[in-house]
C-alpha cells in the first residue's frame, strides 16, 4: 500500500523546536525508523511550510489513490481549504498531532481536519505515525 505522510508547518524542526513537547527525534531520522517497520509499504514523506503546496500534495497523492497520515500542524486549526483537499480526493486520511492540543492553547482544540479524516491520534508523540500507518493498513477502504 502506499502511504503518504504529509507534515505541515515547523514540523521540519522536529529535534530543535520546543524538545520538551515535540521530542528530539528529527522527523527524518523518524521516518527512516518507519521504513524499517513497514518494509512491504510503500512510505513517502512531505513536509512543507505552505499551505498551497500542502494542498497540491494532498491532490496528487489523493488522486495516485494512496492513504494518508496527515499532520496539518498549526493549519490544522485554521485551514477549511486543506479539508476540502482531503475531501476531493475522497482520500483515507488518518489525522495525527504529536503533542496533546487539548492539553495546550484553546484555539488548538478546533481541527479543520478532523471531521474528514477516518480518525485522528492527539498526543502520543512520533507513536502516533506508526499507529496511523497500522490503523491505514488494518482498514483499507
Amino acid at each position: 500500500m502506499r502511504i503518504a505522510i504529509i507534515n505541515g508547518p515547523n514540523l521540519n524542526l522536529l529535534g530543535r523546536r520546543e524538545p520538551e513537547i515535540y521530542g528530539k527525534q528529527s522527523f527524518e531520522d523518524f521516518f527512516e525508523t518507519l521504513k524499517s517497520k513497514f518494509p512491504q509499504e510503500e512510505l513517502v514523506y512531505f513536509q512543507s511550510n505552505h499551505e498551497g503546496a500542502l494542498i497540491d500534495k494532498i491532490q496528487e497523492e489523493g488522486l495516485k489513490g494512496s492513504a494518508m497520515v496527515i499532520n496539518a500542524a498549526a493549519f490544522s486549526h485554521t485551514s477549511q481549504a486543506l479539508a476540502d483537499a482531503i475531501t476531493a480526493v475522497n482520500a483515507l486520511a488518518v489525522e495525527v498531532h504529536i503533542s496533546n492540543v487539548y492539553k495546550r492553547e484553546s484555539y488548538r482544540h478546533h481541527s479543520y481536519l478532523s471531521s474528514v479524516c477516518k480518525g485522528c491520534i492527539i498526543g502520543l508523540g512520533l507513536k502516533g505515525y506508526e499507529l496511523a500507518i497500522e490503523f491505514l493498513l488494518s482498514n483499507p477502504k
